[in-house]
């Protein structure tokens, strides 16, 4: 059977991706990613360099497939319930954001432009829903409630108690992104 590049990329990303969003890339280990895609730490480091970068292409991946899979909409009480179910489905995504904001904190972070650009594609999409008020504020409020809520499940089990289900919290989420502020003035002093 003759060697199959492509299938041990893609092996090598799955594991990789598993890898990061439970230990982050300080934390994740080339050898637990070559033994779960069967392949060896030279392949790794010959088809994606360093952890770094390793790390950069399973994110870029990660919201690339996000962002397919929820496309920005200027419906967005309807754009936080698709986003929280993506991330209560595939939480991966979600947390390989959280580990690199903890990594990386306020530094720039790989492919900033890009990533800055397909937020301007969601802050369009609410911009049109209809004039006034701060667009990025709003989209910005989307996304930390729709994220927030599967990110910190401890704080969502001690606030909103036990039984408080998720497919309560997904219809709170939406009233909430519902209730935002559309005439708001921009951000900033008045």
């Amino acid at each position: 059977m003759a060697y199959d590049s492509t299938a041990t990329k893609e092996r090598i990303l799955a594991a990789a991706t598993a890898e990061f969003a439970a230990h982050g890339v300080a934390g994740a280990r080339v050898d637990r990613i070559a033994a779960e895609a069967k392949a060896n730490k030279r392949a790794i480091y010959d088809y994606f360099g360093d952890k770094s970068k390793l790390f950069a292409v399973v994110l870029e991946r990660a919201l690339a497939g996000l962002a397919e899979a929820v496309p920005p909409s200027d419906d967005l009480p309807g754009y936080a319930e698709r986003l929280f179910d993506y991330h209560r489905a595939r939480p991966e995504a979600l947390r390989l954001v959280m580990w690199e904001a903890l990594e990386i904190g306020d530094r720039p972070v790989p492919a900033e432009e890009a990533r800055t650009r397909h937020y301007q594609d969601k802050i369009d999409a609410a911009e049109s829903a209809g004039p006034g008020g701060d667009a990025r504020t709003r989209v910005f409020f989307t996304l930390a409630l729709a994220s927030w809520s599967i990110g910190m499940p401890q704080l969502r089990r001690m606030v909103l108690g036990p039984d408080h289900s998720l497919d309560d919290l997904r219809a709170d989420i939406a009233r909430a992104v519902q209730a935002l502020p559309a005439d708001a003035g921009p951000p900033g002093p008045a």
